[in-house]
């Protein structure tokens, strides 16, 4: 990924909550502003708005730079090449990911089938669950094996694997330190990177 002088960079986040304003969203909206705040142009994907399906391995994006399925997905594709960071969010749903989430992650095939169109992203993940061991770290994991297979560059929290927090998100201060320093870090990189 070569930077531009003087360009913006951009860091989408992803919400793969169904849930809309859950706790997921509000500690994607924390991370965020870190981004925005530093000087960072953001994007969001919310999970909850959309309509999207799984992917059926039919093979057509080893051919073409499309996805067979017309859903929801379509339209991110191009927000998704036009970043240069992202945090994926999740909540913590019988000990892993959400199904709408496997379901948008495994569709960025096409990008990665197409010339690793996400390589050299900085990435970042961050989870919620119902109490402060609730499956977070291998949620995160789950996210960060997503990232790896990009051939993106993973960061966590500085200390650890990224923001781990118990709902309700908004009171869990120890929580939303691990949310914030994961978005530090993921503006950092991208700061030594241009």
């Amino acid at each position: 990924m070569d930077y531009i002088i003087g360009e913006r960079v951009k860091i989408i986040g992803i919400s793969g909550s169904p849930q809309k304003d859950g706790n997921t969203e509000q500690m994607l909206a924390v991370a965020l502003k870190i981004a925005r705040d530093r000087g960072f142009d953001t994007d969001v994907v919310h999970l909850s708005d959309l309509n999207i399906s799984g992917c059926i391995s039919c093979g057509l994006c080893r051919n073409e730079k499309r996805c067979s399925i017309n859903d929801d997905m379509t339209d991110i594709y191009e927000r998704l090449e036009d970043a240069d960071g992202i945090i994926v969010a999740s909540p913590v749903y019988f000990g892993g990911m959400t199904g709408q989430l496997k379901c948008f992650l495994d569709r960025t095939l096409v990008l990665r089938r197409n010339g690793f169109l996400m390589k050299d992203f900085v990435g970042g993940a961050m989870a919620v669950g119902g109490s402060r061991n609730g499956g977070q770290e291998k949620t995160i994991q789950s996210i960060h094996d997503w990232m790896h297979i990009h051939s993106m560059i993973v960061v966590g929290d500085g200390a650890h694997f990224g923001g781990i927090v118990h709902q309700p998100a908004k009171d869990d201060t120890i929580g939303l330190e691990t949310v914030m320093a994961t978005a530090t870090k993921i503006c950092d990189v991208l700061e030594y990177m241009s």
